[in-house]
Parts: structure tokens; sequence; C-alpha cells
């Protein structure tokens, strides 16, 4: 049975914290890649960041519903979430946009659980990481050559 290892892209790329979004956007044109982990100084992942979360920094913001009762404001949804959008869109940093704490795997995940956990967690980018160590990235383009080739 074919595990992560076997089908992982081990050319790895990955973003930094503090790196621009315009540096974030050459590299996914450069590497023609959809989404990168996210790396500490130690190359340790602590997120990762999307062709989707770029794409959200364009979208229209969302006011929050709001209603006033006695000379106060009160917020129909949640001014946290609100906050964190307007965050988002207005970002500069890979930290403003990335998502943390993302999905990995071992590198003896089997191919099909691999599958399984981008479809049911909705993520296209899965670190292969090993004893902490990032050893490798599995796309949807690298299932799909896995499939082409049994």
């Amino acid at each position: 049975m074919p595990t992560a290892r076997d089908i992982m892209s081990r050319n790895i790329v990955t973003a930094k914290r503090d790196m621009s979004i315009k540096d974030l956007s050459r590299l996914f044109v450069e590497h023609k890649i959809n989404g990168v982990p996210v790396v500490d100084d130690n190359d340790k992942v602590i997120g990762i960041v999307t062709e989707g979360d770029l794409i959200d920094q364009s979208k229209n913001l969302h006011i929050p519903t709001v209603i006033s009762l006695f000379d106060a404001v009160i917020y129909l949804e949640s001014g946290k979430k609100f906050q964190e959008e307007v965050k988002r869109l207005t970002g500069t940093r890979v930290e403003d946009i990335y998502t943390p704490k993302p999905v990995t795997v071992s590198p003896d995940t089997p191919v099909a659980d691999c599958a399984s956990l981008m479809a049911e967690k909705r993520v296209h980018t899965l670190p292969v990481v090993e004893k902490g160590k990032l050893i490798g990235v599995i796309g949807k383009f690298d299932l799909i050559r896995a499939m082409a080739q049994e």
C-alpha cells in the first residue's frame, strides 16, 4: 500500500511569518503551487498559507449586522470574527493571513488516508512531518499523479 512518503514532493517550498504578501504571491507563481507550509526559525511547521488565503484579500468586506438599542450598539454577529476578517483583508505579511495548526501527516500515512483527510478537512496541501521536521508536502496534484500511476 503506497504511503505519503511514496507520493510526497521533496522539493519543499516554505514561507516565513514575516514574508510579505507580494513575495508570497511571487513564490506561488514562480513555483506554480497553490499552498505552502509556514515554518518558524527552527523549520517547525506552524501553519499553512494557500492561494485561497491570497484570493480572500481581494474579496469584499462583510460588515456585520448591528442594532441600536438605548444608545448601545449590539452586534448580531461576532465582533471578533469581523476584526479577524479586517486583519486578513488588510494584511501585508504571511502572519496576517495564514492558517495556524495545519493538518499534517506522517511519512507512513497511507495515501488513501491522505486523500480522505484532504477531502474531509477541505485542505489542498498536506505537510509531511517526521520527528517534528518537515520532510515533504503532498498537494492535490501529487494525489492525482499517484492515481494515474496505479
